[in-house]
């Protein structure tokens, strides 16, 4: 099995062209920069990602059932 991982590599930009991004998008009259209190309300995608947590978790249960016992069910019909 290949030991190359699947997810992208995300390349920082360098100083360089960091200082030019901000330089164009404050040069933007579109782009505003975000206020203080927009980068406070901001929330990690981690933290909303997936399924909601469950106040009561459903545990997983296995029960070994003798083969007699599985035929009796089956005989009462569909949806035993």
């Amino acid at each position: 099995m290949s030991k190359v991982s699947k997810r992208p590599t995300v390349a920082m930009p360098t100083v360089a062209e960091d200082r030019a991004i901000t330089a164009a998008t404050k040069a933007d009259p579109d782009s505003r920069p975000l206020t203080p209190k927009q980068l406070q309300a901001m929330v990690s995608l981690k933290s909303v990602r997936g399924r909601p947590k469950l106040e009561s978790k459903k545990l997983l249960v296995s029960v070994r059932y003798s083969p007699e016992v599985v035929a009796y069910f089956r005989s009462t019909g569909e949806g035993w």
